[in-house]
């Protein structure tokens, strides 16, 4: 590019480290719904209560909001590639430590096992964004960042479609159920495994050219200019930012409350059918992968991010109350229909509050934004999963619901208050109009 300006390039090797990337999120989203989604089966295996296995899914919430301020100082300080090896290297390791859990007393030995990938779990939801930024460019960004989402999302998919297939439930022999628990914790130890050494050959630091203008400009800061203190600081007073981490944590909140109590709430209206609550689990979640998509492509081309997030989030609370008032008709096709509109509206949800963030906070570490909106939601999972599984176990399913229901309805009126300045979209849209062209080509 001429002009003295700095010259923009596309990395071919881009698309393999948002491949990588996502397979390994995808397999420790997978090891985080594995046990959820069996309630009933691993309670018995272990002789522990529903509260207990619920922990399974709550531990990675637990460990990621002490764990997410020293892990996004991590990333701005050490950089993309420490972050990703951490992620993709105590994921296998929590993956193998679950292969010495194979019987019904080690429950303690499970949950230090669950708890290390809780670990893995805090460098690798933080990184869409960072990925999505520094390798690609300015009309990829947000699909890009939809799409590392989607590897989570899909293997949340797996996790609710799989364990129902490997693991049924056969409460009179133990020993085949440990077997089977078995084939499930040693394919995931060995695929971990895998992803964690093409993490190592795939991920560099950033490629040779910056993608986009908006990456330039952040390149050539040199490093004493960036506070970590500062840009928490600086965050924290941005009112719109504050608004979308607390809407943002609600939303996200509901989604892991609703996946961690399915099992739950199918069984108590239809008996037996803990394949048929898995799958909907996975319509749930494959009609969010969907929604994610084409709200990515959809912010590439509009950058209505205000609009879409708050459309979205009204669509998502109607879902929510169909699903919730229709969830006890007796028809199980009723559910998946409305659980995938729900999973279509809410999962879709997920990359627009990380590229709104990015929108109204830059210069900001993408890091930094990402980190503080999966510690919000981490923070309202808890406290949601906690509260609908009391209201679900000594009431009704109903009951947890509505309560999920006046909490979106919140949301709402937070979203709408957010005023929306693009600061990053201003920055690239400005120097293009200064006709700097990018070039494709190898870094």
């Amino acid at each position: 590019a001429g002009g003295g300006r700095v010259e923009t390039r596309l990395s071919r090797r881009r698309l393999a480290v948002l491949a990588v990337f996502s397979c390994y999120s995808l397999v420790n989203a997978f090891q985080w719904i594995q046990y959820s989604i069996l309630s009933n089966v691993f309670a018995g295996f272990y002789g522990v209560s529903f509260t207990q296995i619920d922990w399974l899914s709550m531990v990675y919430m637990v460990a990621y909001v002490p764990l997410i301020l020293p892990a996004t100082w991590l990333l701005d300080a050490r950089g993309l590639r420490l972050t990703a090896l951490l992620g993709a290297g105590l994921n296998a390791l929590g993956a193998w430590l679950k292969c010495g859990s194979l019987a019904p007393q080690r429950y303690p030995v499970t949950l230090a096992a669950q708890a290390v990938c809780a670990v893995a779990q805090v460098f690798i939801l933080g990184l869409p964004s960072r990925i999505a930024s520094v390798w690609f460019g300015p009309t990829e960004v947000s699909t890009a960042c939809a799409v590392a989402v989607l590897g989570n999302q899909l293997g949340t998919a797996i996790g609710f479609l799989l364990p129902p297939v490997l693991v049924p439930n056969t409460p009179n022999d133990i020993d085949l159920m440990a077997h089977n628990i078995g084939i499930m914790f040693y394919g995931t130890a060995i695929v971990s495994t895998l992803l964690f050494f093409l993490t190592g050959v795939v991920f560099e630091e950033k490629p040779k050219y910056p993608p986009s203008h908006s990456q330039a400009v952040l390149q050539t800061k040199p490093p004493e200019d960036y506070s970590y203190k500062q840009s928490i600081i600086n965050l924290f007073n941005n009112i719109p930012f504050i608004l979308l981490l607390i809407s943002y944590g609600i939303m996200t909140g509901v989604f892991y409350s609703v996946s961690t109590l399915l099992n739950q709430m199918i069984v108590t209206h239809y008996e037996g059918e803990e394949v048929n609550a898995g799958r909907i689990g996975l319509t749930l979640v494959v009609a969010g992968m969907v929604g994610s998509i084409i709200c990515g492509l959809w912010l590439d081309y509009t950058k209505t991010y205000k609009q879409t997030t708050l459309i979205v989030y009204i669509l998502s609370f109607i879902g929510l109350l169909v699903f919730t008032f229709t969830l006890d008709l007796g028809y199980l096709i009723v559910v998946f229909v409305t659980g995938g509109v729900l999973g279509f509206f809410m999962t879709g949800y997920l990359p627009l509050g990380f590229e709104f963030a990015v929108e109204i906070t830059y210069p900001e570490s993408e890091g930094t934004s990402s980190g503080l909106l999966n510690a919000s939601a981490q923070i309202f999972g808890i406290v949601f999963t906690l509260v609908q599984g009391k209201l679900t176990t000594d009431y009704s399913p109903r009951a947890g619901n509505l309560f999920l229901c006046a909490w979106i309805f919140v949301g709402i009126i937070l979203t709408a208050l957010i005023k929306s300045d693009l600061r990053r979209h201003n920055v690239n849209s400005g120097i293009m109009n200064l006709d700097v062209k990018a070039v494709s080509g190898d870094s």
